[in-house]
């Protein structure tokens, strides 16, 4: 199957199509089925206390998928969600960065389905587990 853009050319779509937002993530590997995206955490992704918030956490695993299925299909902006169960299972360390790891279960001419886990930055421990499909635009 094999990528049809790179890391570079998906940060740049997500910059083109969500400027609002494009700033608070770092791909920082992007292979085959498989994505690896940093939320740059900052102010407005704290609830009170100085963790990062449940949404927060929801849109760093809602674009890591997003920008995998990218990766996988090409520059299809209008790719869209049609389902996620996220599960929080940990407090995240204090105002760190997140790290999801993204992997693509399945990767259908219509549907994406990724499974992604979020953690803390420095940690192996889990502070959530995603699981979300994605409508695919009909391809060129």
């Amino acid at each position: 199957m094999g990528l049809k853009m790179t890391a570079g050319e998906v940060a740049a779509l997500l910059e083109r199509e969500f400027p609002q937002v494009s700033d608070h993530f770092t791909i920082e590997s992007l292979d085959e089925m498989r994505i690896r995206v940093r939320l740059n955490v900052g102010e407005a992704h704290l609830r009170p206390g100085g963790t990062v918030s449940g949404p927060s956490i929801f849109a760093l695993a809602d674009v890591a998928v997003y920008m995998a299925v990218l990766g996988m299909v090409g520059p299809k902006a209008l790719a869209v969600t049609t389902n996620c169960s996220i599960d929080f299972m940990r407090k995240p360390a204090a105002a760190t960065d997140l790290i999801a790891d993204c992997r693509l279960l399945k990767l259908g001419r219509v549907l994406a389905v990724g499974d992604v886990l979020v953690y803390s930055d420095g940690s192996d421990q889990p502070v959530a587990r995603a699981s979300l499909t994605y409508s695919i635009p009909p391809r060129d």
